[in-house]
């Protein structure tokens, strides 16, 4: 039970991996993801 577990749990990993990348190539999220780190950059 524990192999199926952790193939399911890197089964789940890999698609938030291809979610993340297909969102982060978006030139909008880019743009949102600058703004944030100015932002966070700006505070200290």
């Amino acid at each position: 039970m524990g192999f199926v577990k952790k193939a399911l749990k890197g089964a789940v990993v890999a698609k938030g991996i291809q979610v993340l990348s297909r969102e982060a190539a978006k030139p909008e999220n880019q743009r949102k993801a600058r703004e944030l780190l100015a932002k966070a950059t700006k505070r200290r």
